[in-house]
């Protein structure tokens, strides 16, 4: 850790900051120890991903942005994001920069106890839900510098919670929108489902700063008995940002937890998913899709640990790689001693579109447990030809070919978008990235 960060970062700006915002004392206490961890911990390591010379560390800057009042107001852009099939969802929430500048909850929702508001709100307003449960049994384990360094510097983001029986239907969305010259964002999105209860939130991530920033974000989902958990998330930032995402599930007895990740950024990214099946027979199914461009460095994590019994987990990694990109895919597959009757498989799949790029899919299987079933497969390699023939061979120009075999390699994620508008864009996004 050289200078730089230090200057960006110290002990005085974060206690100005909590007592800025008026946070409870027990969150400055979290903070401050979190700094602590940040001084001492090294970098996490990554395999075959170097990112010792990145420039990790985000401006702490904070200014104030102009509250939304009517989200029509806001560029087509973002619009895009927050519609489906033309229609602004109901219950949404926009973050720009370091702070939240629009949040809305249906009154529908309100009546049956959901909570839905930013989270430094929220750390006032119901302090002993997010006690109990912020970057505590979450993702204290495993702790580095970045997520240490995000404990002590988060600025805002988002906490979801529904009450015991309640099904959401419609699906949450929150917007997390960074702005203008060398900004940053370091949000903390916390979701708790009681037992027996249901939700689906969309998480997009977008960037219309020009030079250089830093997204270094937190999920915390807490999945409880019964329970069905839905996370989408498309992450699209330009070239000159580097993102860094941790997130990580709890789901307890016969809970269920669905991710669907759309990697989309054109710059460095460290996105880590982890998934704790700590329940018997709770369940998780994560798929995710991400494409590399240009001279872009990307590492990407999808892990499940099986701790209760009868437990079940899914892992579903696509990948396309253009020009000097280089990914690095990771499947892990852990099944503790005493997760008996557990079943895991898992599935990374690289697609080549250049000589230049590289990619690496790792499948890892680490067992502790006799009785359980476990599975993995993994290929990396160029467009099928055979495929390309049978396409050709009716008609069909090369290019357009070659767009519709990649079209079908992701479409078992990207069909999988709870929002219609959410999954166009998706699909807009990933055609540009393909240069089409």
């Amino acid at each position: 850790m050289g200078l730089d960060t230090k200057a960006k970062l110290d002990r005085e700006k974060i206690i100005q900051y909590s007592e800025r915002t008026k946070e409870p004392f027990w969150m400055k206490e979290r903070r401050l120890h979190a700094f602590e961890q940040f001084e001492k911990l090294p970098l996490p390591k990554l395999e075959k991903t170097k990112i010792d010379n990145w420039e990790l560390y985000p401006s702490l800057e904070y200014q104030e942005e102009e509250r939304v009042n009517e989200v029509t107001q806001l560029p087509k852009e973002i619009l895009s994001y927050l519609s489906d099939e033309g229609e602004i969802l109901p219950t949404l929430f926009l973050q720009k920069n370091h702070q939240a500048v629009y949040s809305h909850l249906s009154d529908q929702l309100k009546e049956l106890g959901v909570i839905f508001t930013d989270l430094q709100t929220a750390m006032i307003s119901h302090s002993e839900l997010i006690e109990k449960k912020f970057m505590t049994e979450a993702v204290s384990t495993g702790l580095n510098q970045l997520t240490a360094l995000h404990g002590a510097a988060w600025d805002n983001g988002v906490f979801l919670y529904v009450p015991k029986n309640v099904e959401v239907k419609v699906p949450i969305q929150g917007l997390f929108w960074v702005d203008g010259k060398g900004s940053s964002m370091l949000p903390h999105i916390l979701i708790i489902a009681e037992q027996g209860s249901s939700l689906i939130f969309v998480e997009n991530v977008i960037s219309t700063s020009e030079g250089k920033g830093v997204y270094n974000g937190v999920t915390e989902v807490f999945v409880g008995a019964n329970a069905k958990v839905t996370f989408a998330s498309v992450h699209h930032a330009p070239k000159d940002f580097i993102d860094i995402t941790h997130r990580k599930a709890i789901v307890e007895n016969d809970g269920h937890m669905e991710w669907i990740i759309g990697e989309m950024n054109n710059g460095n990214t460290v996105s880590e998913n982890v998934t704790l099946l700590k329940g018997r027979g709770s369940s998780v199914n994560t798929q995710s899709v991400m494409i590399g461009t240009r001279n872009q460095r990307g590492n990407y994590t999808s892990k499940v640990i099986h701790i209760g019994t009868h437990t079940e987990s899914s892992i579903l990694s696509r990948g396309v790689m253009k020009e000097e990109s280089t990914a690095i895919l990771n499947g892990i597959t852990e099944i503790k001693k005493g997760a008996q009757k557990a079943n895991g498989e898992q599935t990374e799949n690289i697609l080549m579109l250049s000589d230049k790029s590289r990619g690496d899919a790792n499948p890892i299987l680490l067992i502790d447990e006799d009785d359980v079933k476990a599975g993995h497969a993994a290929s990396v390699g160029q467009i099928n030809a055979s495929q390309l023939f049978y396409f050709m061979s009716r008609g069909i120009p090369k290019e357009e070919a070659e767009r519709l075999i990649i079209r079908g390699f992701l479409a078992p994620v990207v069909s999988n978008i709870p929002i219609e508008g959410v999954k166009n864009r998706l699909e807009q996004v990933i055609e540009r990235k393909l240069g089409r």
